[in-house]
């Protein structure tokens, strides 16, 4: 298993400064949907398809699983071995406006749809004002620096904050539920809102600086808009790792299993106290 998903992070790390190179000339927005009814951007078709190039070859992969693919693509031969989930660009809408986003990756032990218990490793590439990269396996999270070769530098061990910082929620707040924004309201007393719209940056802060950032389920979108497999899960696994806690809002979101490979999810993550807070002001 170690060799596998070191092949996955290694290939995925070595594609970073291709992505990051093809982001300014793939700011534009394609006539098409993915199958999450998510308009695409040339740059979103366009890291999935670098990234299957890099990936599908690697020794123990079987399944491929992407946001930007409405089914998960067999590319070993044997029956048994490990999916590959990604969303190839989180946050793809901020290339427009030249902020943040990345690359999230879910690495399963079987095909998809599969419970969160079956993630084996998980992690992100975030692109920011450097490359980085943040690995969660083996019970512990580490955070790389990509240079621009693809070559990966340890820069030590992630853990949470135990002080809680920031927080970031998403959605418009006309639709939030009442229960979440009367949350929302108590833990403004206390943290400094920082969202900026990329959930793989605002994940980031929060492992950095200790806080909370959510997705909730809406009034008109009970399960809210991340996709369990490709976004919630992994980061829900990366947090936990790190020390923290993560929810749909009843729940660990590693305890999920999902039925269909696109599904949907309330997500949260962050400090502990901060996602106790967060289940019990929600109902049951």
């Amino acid at each position: 298993m170690a060799d596998v998903v070191d092949g996955v992070f290694d290939a995925v790390a070595g594609a970073a400064p291709d992505v990051r190179a093809g982001l300014p000339e793939r700011r534009a927005k394609r006539d098409a949907e993915n199958v999450s009814g998510d308009t695409q951007l040339e740059a979103d078709v366009w890291a999935d398809d670098l990234l299957f190039d890099r990936t599908e070859s690697i020794e123990g992969v079987n399944w491929y699983a992407s946001e930007e693919r409405d089914a998960i693509v067999t590319v070993g031969d044997a029956d048994e071995g490990y999916a590959v989930a990604l969303d190839p660009l989180d946050g793809s809408s901020n290339v427009k406006s030249n902020n943040p986003c990345g690359t999230v990756v879910g690495v399963y032990d079987q095909p998809l749809p599969a419970p969160g218990s079956s993630l084996v490793a998980a992690g992100f590439v975030l692109y920011g004002p450097t490359t980085t990269m943040v690995v969660a396996r083996d019970g512990e999270v580490r955070e790389y620096l990509v240079d621009e070769d693809g070559d990966r530098t340890d820069l030590g061990t992630v853990e949470l904050p135990e002080d809680p910082t920031v927080y970031g929620f998403g959605g418009r707040v006309p639709e939030w539920t009442e229960d979440f924004e009367a949350f929302v309201r108590d833990v403004e007393d206390d943290l400094k809102l920082r969202y900026g719209g990329a959930m793989i940056a605002d994940v980031n802060q929060v492992l950095v600086y200790g806080g909370a950032f959510g997705y909730p389920g809406l009034q008109s979108a009970p399960e809210g808009k991340l996709r369990a497999h490709f976004e919630s899960m992994p980061m829900a696994y990366v947090v936990e790792t790190a020390g923290g806690a993560s929810s749909d809002g009843s729940g660990s979101l590693l305890d999920l299993e999902p039925q269909r490979l696109h599904e949907r999810t309330p997500t949260f993550v962050g400090n502990e106290r901060v996602i106790d807070d967060l289940e019990a002001a929600l109902p049951d």
